[in-house]
This record gives structure tokens, sequence and C-alpha cells, in this order.
């Protein structure tokens, strides 16, 4: 049975669904600004780990994930100085992020949303990522969010300022129990947002509407004034419009358990009268160099900049997948050069299976006691070292290819770090010369003819990446990327 660490509870718990078989998931998607960093991309992929995890052990998943396109604020260095002041709180300064970045790029903020959507769905994919089911973008969902914000006026969770529209976390019972917080904690917990409204009743209010920016780009007629949604009511909206509630599970970053996702629990629970989310699970940071990644630092790397180190993207899925979820993991390049190093092994080891077994998987079988102990990995808090472990086993393991074959297949429905498709594209046509090749070479040696069977050990490697191996009078091959 799959067990999961839940935030909420700050208990690992056994996970069961709401409905027999079928798990409905919501995890927060990217803030379209600029391109995603590789600590970003972290986040991304233990959504995408849980989703295989779940399909791994026969559930249905249903798998929404949103696009932030509008209400995202950061702060000024300038506004960063009121740092110092108690009564700012998480949505009390800031710029638009969007709008920041339309002004970067010399381009409006719909182009800006476009074109960096356009850019992660491309790193994803190179990640391995699957899609989600639904990925709806927050401008596209603008009415949902205004009947959200209504519902929750009407019910007395929500008033209206002159700048704003916002929630009163006093009248939400255990607002901020997520993050261990109670509503004195939250009045000096400051975060990145807008500026200070002296109108607020309780520091701790989140805005879900802003009111008379004039200047702003993106705006949309309401009962109370041309606006534009905040950051977290689009959550609420859009997972509550494509998830039955409760959500089995809803992901993000740890940076999200202090603010977001308690703010959306709230708004949510508040309209609904019902339990938002059943399980809350969220993953560690990623520092770079034992120091916390930051756009000022110079090491907020992106897949760009990890293009130019190493030979297979998908080195940096495997080198993700060395530490736990809930580990903070540290970047290096050299431990990414050394994942791209184990995982060209590991690709190697499923194209020799792939050729000795002539493409053909039929007949082959799971190797049940390798099986085993990968699914009780994966089934213990989605534990991927250990699954890493498990696959070091059975590159060592003897047994028929075409059972390595059907195993590592197998187990990279989980681990997502092979493109099978490259696999399948190995010539079949060069067994036979390699077959030939290894029956010369044998009669060479036989007559002692060493330096003429070294050279056809030399055009095996050279021509197909062939390297062989002679033990107790028995030459075997293999593909190695590497002459070692």
């Amino acid at each position: 049975m799959l067990k999961i660490y839940n935030t909420a509870t700050k208990k690992v718990e056994s996970f069961t669904p709401r409905q027999n078989g079928k798990v409905g998931m919501y995890n927060c998607g990217p803030t379209v600004y600029s391109r995603v960093t590789i600590g970003n991309l972290r986040s991304f992929l233990l959504a995408d780990l849980l989703k295989r995890v779940f399909s791994y052990l026969d559930f249905e998943v249903l798998q929404v994930m949103n696009i932030t396109d509008v209400g995202h604020l950061t702060m000024t260095d300038e506004q960063k100085s009121k740092l110092n002041n108690p009564e700012i709180t998480d949505t009390e300064i800031g710029v638009d992020r969007m709008e920041k970045a339309a002004k970067r790029e010399n381009m409006t903020v719909w182009e800006v949303a476009e074109y960096y959507t356009k850019l992660f769905l491309e790193d994803i994919e190179k990640l391995n990522i699957g899609l989600p089911n639904h990925m709806p973008k927050a401008t596209d969902h603008i009415d949902e969010q205004i009947v959200m914000i209504n519902d929750l006026i009407s019910k007395g969770y929500a008033y209206v300022t002159k700048t704003a529209v916002y929630f009163d976390t006093s009248r939400f019972p255990g607002y901020g129990l997520l993050a261990g917080q109670d509503l004195d904690q939250k009045a000096v917990a400051v975060r990145d947002d807008v500026e200070y409204d002296s109108t607020k009743r309780n520091p701790a209010d989140f805005r879900l509407w802003q009111l008379n920016q004039p200047d702003h780009s993106m705006q949309w007629d309401s009962p109370w004034g041309k606006g534009y949604p905040g950051w977290h009511i689009e959550c609420s909206a859009m997972s509550l419009k494509y998830l039955q509630q409760p959500i089995d599970i809803h992901t993000g970053g740890v940076d999200h358990i202090a603010v977001h996702h308690p703010n959306e629990i709230a708004q949510s629970e508040a309209a609904t009268g019902q339990k938002f989310v059943n399980y809350w699970m969220h993953g560690a940071f990623l520092t770079v160099d034992g120091k916390r990644m930051g756009k000022s630092l110079g090491n907020a790397y992106t897949l760009e900049d990890v293009a130019l180190r190493v030979s297979n993207l998908l080195a940096l899925r495997y080198f993700f997948l060395t530490a736990h979820y809930r580990q903070v993991q540290n970047f290096t390049w050299d431990s990414l050069e050394a994942a791209d190093k184990r995982l060209t092994l590991i690709i190697d080891f499923a194209k020799t299976c792939y050729l000795k077994s002539k493409g053909e998987t039929k007949g082959g079988k799971i190797i049940s006691v390798l099986e085993k102990k990968f699914r009780e990995a994966i089934e213990n808090d989605i534990n991927m070292p250990i699954a890493l472990a498990v696959l070091s086993e059975l590159l060592e393991y003897e047994a028929a290819e075409k059972d390595l074959l059907v195993t590592l297949k197998q187990f990279d429905q989980v681990l997502g770090i092979i493109d099978w498709e490259e696999i399948e594209k190995c010539d079949l046509g060069m067994l036979n010369e390699i077959n030939e090749k290894i029956d010369e070479r044998n009669r060479l040696r036989n007559n002692k003819q060493w330096s003429e069977s070294d050279a056809i050990r030399d055009y095996l490697f050279t021509k197909y990446l062939v390297q062989l191996e002679d033990r107790d009078g028995v030459t075997t091959w293999r593909i190695s990327s590497t002459n070692d």
C-alpha cells in the first residue's frame, strides 16, 4: 500500500483516495514571466513522479496543473526595505511579475505569457515530464474566480475596500494550520506581494481582487469595479472546476506551505463548506553549491545551462531522483556530470538488452524479486534513492536479456529516464556482423594472433560501440559508450 508524508498531519500515512481506484491531483504550475529554473523543474518532476507512481499502482489519475499568467507579485528593492514593518504580510508589497517581464522583454503581458508558456512546455517535454489532463490558465478562468469571490463576500468571508477585495482571515477558524501558524504569527510572516492597505481588517487578510490600478495591463470588469485577481484565488477556482472536493492530493514546493496553500485552504473551504484537500505533498528546495538559488547570485540555472554540460538532458531528471523529494538537494556541476555518466551506462545496458533480445519482449518475464523491492521503495513515501538502488541491482543481475529488458521497461514507467524510441533505433542488422567478428576473433586468439584479434576488438568498438569481455574462455559483448 502506498504511504506518503502528509504535510497537513506531519505524518507518513497510508494513501486512501476518495473514490476507489481513482485519484484527483492538483499541482501548482509555473508563473510564466521568465524561464523556469532547475529548482522549479524539481518541483514539477515531483508531480510527474507522483502521477507515474499512481499509474504504476493501477490508479486512474486525473491531474490538473495551473498556468499563472496574472496576479503573481514580487518585491522591488525599495519595497524590501519595508520588511521591518510588522504590519506587512504576505500580500502587502510588490509589483506584478507579468508587468515587470513585459517591460524587460519589450512585449505585452499577453505576449510574455504566451512566450514563456511555450518555453515551459518545451522544457518539461525535454525532461520527460508528462502533460496533465488539464492545464488551465488563470486568464481563461476569470469568471470562475469572480463567482467564487462573490460567494465569499455573500457568506461573510470577504470584504471590499477602496483598493481591493480581501479575505477575512479572522472569520476562518484554523487559518494557517497547514504551516503550523496562528494569526498572530501570520501578522509578521512577510512575503512577496503588493502595497500595504491600511483599510484591511486584519494584518493576515489576503487579496482576492485588486482594484483601482488603471495603469495595469490586465484588467477585467467585476461587481466591485475594474481590476484583476490575486494570486491565490486562481488555484482554488480552477482546481474546484476540474476536480471533485475533497481533492485527493495537492502538491507544490515547500515555499508554498507558509502562505499560498493556507490561503487556498481558507478560501476554498469557506466557499464550499467542505474539506479542500485530503493529502498535501511538498517538495524540498534545491540549493546550488550549498547556497540558495537566486538570480542575484547568478546560480538560477535553466535547462539551457544544463544542455551545455551534459550529453543527455534526462541526466537532470536522473540527478533529481537520487535524492528523496523531502530532502534538500544540493546541485553541483560535478554531481550533474556524474548523473550523466551513470545514465549513459543505464542506456547502454538498455541497448544491449534490446539488441540481444532482437528487439523482442514477447515471452520476457518481469524479475519478481527485483520488482517487489522496487514496488516497496516507491510505496514507501516515493523513495527514489532506494528505487535507483534496485535499478543498480538489475544492471548486475544474471538473467535472460528479454527478462532484463522487460523489467527495465517496467521500472522506467516510474523513472522516466530512457528514451525508448532512441533505443528502438538500434540497428538489429549489426548482430550478424558482431557474431561473425567474435567468431573470427576467437579463431585468431586460438592461433595466438593477438594483434589481429585486438584489431577486431577495436573495429567493433569503433563501428558499433561494442565492448568485448573474455571470461573463462567465453567472449561476451555489450554496448559501451566509453571504451573501459
